[in-house]
């Protein structure tokens, strides 16, 4: 009997530790994606990621139940930058956002700083992960043609994956990138440095959608 007693008390402990995480990178800023030829332009409302985070949000209450517990992590400087560019208090909304919505907010500016966060989280606790951000196919880009025009300093890169601690998954985690194209690469080194799939696009993603309160869609295929 108290083994039993004990098998219920550490799967309602997991049970009760049970997090989603949702990662959301910083937007371009518009003196960098005007010089862009018309056709190339785009990342033109700030809160493309940050709508498309809250549309994730709702969906998770909905499945996993009110109470659910949401940690989301944000690339601070991205939004410090476009504040001041557009002169708008970007980073207060946000804060106001996750203190609306109930959900644990953390920032970071930098590579180091994000693997920490992420690897600070309780074992086995991540039950969904969320990318919304830029990306090519070998890594998350968080300040995309923020700091530099068509380039990124603060990233995730695949290579950098064996640096996240897999035991935070929990056994069965969904784990889903928003961003463009990482189905073509990232998402196989994910499985195989974290232990658990990576759904990911074969294709860019068109974020447009995500202000009609509808998910970023692909242009291609989902694939894990």
């Amino acid at each position: 009997m108290p083994r039993v007693i004990l098998i219920l008390f550490l799967a309602l402990t997991s049970l009760s530790q049970a997090e989603h995480v949702i990662l959301t990178g910083g937007p371009a800023l518009r003196e960098w994606e005007d010089l862009r030829v018309e056709r190339d332009r785009h990342d033109r409302w700030w809160a493309n990621f940050i709508r498309a985070s809250t549309l994730r949000m709702v969906e998770l209450r909905k499945a996993y139940g009110e109470n659910a517990r949401i940690v989301w992590i944000v690339h601070r400087d991205g939004y410090r930058t476009r504040s001041r560019e557009d002169g708008k208090p970007y980073t207060t909304w946000i804060t106001d956002l996750a203190r609306k919505r109930d959900v644990t907010l953390i920032w970071f500016d930098s590579s180091n700083e994000l693997i920490q966060k992420i690897n600070s989280r309780p074992r086995g606790s991540v039950e969904t992960f969320d990318f919304f951000g830029h990306s090519n196919k070998y890594c998350f880009m968080f300040d995309y043609s923020n700091d530099i025009m068509g380039a990124s300093t603060v990233y995730l890169h695949e290579n950098d994956l064996s640096r996240i601690k897999d035991s935070i998954f929990s056994k069965n985690a969904y784990c889903k990138s928003w961003g463009c194209h990482t189905g073509e690469s990232m998402s196989e080194v994910w499985k195989r440095k974290v232990g658990v799939p990576l759904e990911g696009a074969k294709g860019p993603t068109d974020y447009t959608v995500v202000g009609q309160g509808k998910m970023p869609v692909v242009k291609g295929n989902w694939t894990r």
